[in-house]
């Protein structure tokens, strides 16, 4: 496909740049009457730099999950002080990449892993601040793959052990907690689900004012606000006002407490699409097929999770062909998972038909993997 005067080879992500900075001063509009609330970008949501450097000019914190993930927000220009790091296996060199930071905090996961954070940071004479990550046990409505605040899941600390942990920091002299963090899931578009992780939250500060710990200053509830995939043209922006208000509506804050959010999807998804062409149309027995050149190795949301996205035969609405066909689209990789969308209406298409697949900018690029010795996908910037 032609960009100018470079000719792209499909398939490529396309990043509306306009877009992301219409959603940053969206965010920072619903975030300005509140001087304690902070944005931290989570970055595993989309890791590219020109991306990464927008955001991180806009005054937004980061929130990492490993090493590699701090050493691109540093080099966008995110401040080591606004970045937070969570994960459940943090590697010993990636605990002293973040010490030797001086990031803002270690979300941690585990008493297993504060106990090796702690000797590290006594190692480097250094005092590590935590946030404990408990688990709410509070459901979202959301895939099960993406949700991470059930009782069940690898993710965070027993919230019966929230006071036990919390002692045994006070003992450490190389650990100083500094708050609570918190993340139900992903994709989340019911508003009662945060509802519900602020009422927990509000229990479970009562239980630490019961037991005598003084007020932590950070709450971070984590991020998990979903976009429209459906009509990505009717709704480009996700629901932040309705987002934040459900936390001042029903978060009961001690006095001086900063609240952290961490949005990725919501950031970025609407901003990018995967551009890719069409190799064949297969006349199966039953099925009609587009087979696209791209694959589960570009956007492995649909095989991974299976997530539907909007889907467009851009040069059939060119051409103006009207007449809808039902079509599986599908990729060329060697697994029978790598399937875009099946039974899909499609205007009439053909081989060499552009295809743009939506709402394709969270989790897309950043998931591309080489399998079949395939090429990284590239990537275009729209101004």
């Amino acid at each position: 496909m032609t960009h100018g005067k470079e000719i792209i080879p499909t398939p490529y992500y396309k990043y509306d740049m306009r877009l992301l900075d219409e959603t940053l001063s969206r965010i920072s509009d619903e975030l300005r009457p509140y001087n304690n609330y902070h944005l931290h970008y989570a970055v595993k949501a989309n890791t590219n730099p020109d991306v990464l450097k927008r955001i991180a000019a806009q005054g937004f914190g980061a929130d990492c999950v490993s090493g590699g993930e701090i050493r691109a927000a540093l080099a966008a220009g995110f401040p080591a002080n606004s970045i937070s790091y969570a994960g459940v296996g943090k590697a010993d060199w990636e605990i002293r990449l973040a010490l030797e930071a001086g990031i803002e905090c270690f979300n941690v996961e585990s008493i297993a892993e504060l106990e090796i954070i702690a000797e590290i940071a006594t190692e480097l004479n250094m005092v590590a601040p935590v946030c404990f990550r408990i688990n709410p046990d509070v459901g979202a409505h959301t895939h099960a793959n993406i949700t991470t605040g059930m009782a069940e899941n690898k993710f965070g600390i027993a919230k019966e052990d929230m006071v036990k942990v919390i002692r045994m920091a006070e003992q450490m002299p190389a650990i100083k907690c500094i708050g609570l963090h918190f993340h139900i899931g992903s994709q989340i578009l019911d508003m009662q689900d945060f509802l519900d992780l602020a009422l927990r939250i509000n229990e479970l500060q009562d239980q630490l004012d019961e037991a005598g710990i003084e007020t932590l200053p950070i709450i971070n509830v984590g991020g998990g606000l979903g976009v429209d995939y459906d009509d990505p043209d009717k709704h480009p922006f996700a629901d932040f006002h309705s987002y934040f208000s459900t936390y001042t509506d029903n978060l009961r804050l001690r006095s001086g407490q900063q609240v952290i959010f961490e949005l990725g999807r919501a950031v970025v998804a609407q901003i990018g699409q995967l551009v890719t062409r069409v190799l064949y149309v297969k006349e199966g027995t039953v099925k009609k097929f587009v087979i696209v050149d791209a694959g589960m190795t570009e956007l492995i949301r649909p095989a991974l999770y299976d997530a539907k996205h909007h889907i467009v035969n851009v040069t059939a609405e060119q051409r103006g062909d009207a007449v809808l066909e039902k079509y599986d689209v599908v990729g060329p990789i060697c697994e029978s998972s790598d399937v875009f969308a099946t039974d899909l209406l499609l205007p009439h298409t053909q081989r060499g038909d552009i295809i743009s697949i939506a709402s394709a900018g969270a989790y897309g690029e950043t998931m591309a993997s080489q399998y079949n010795c395939r090429p990284l996908p590239k990537v275009v910037l729209e101004w």
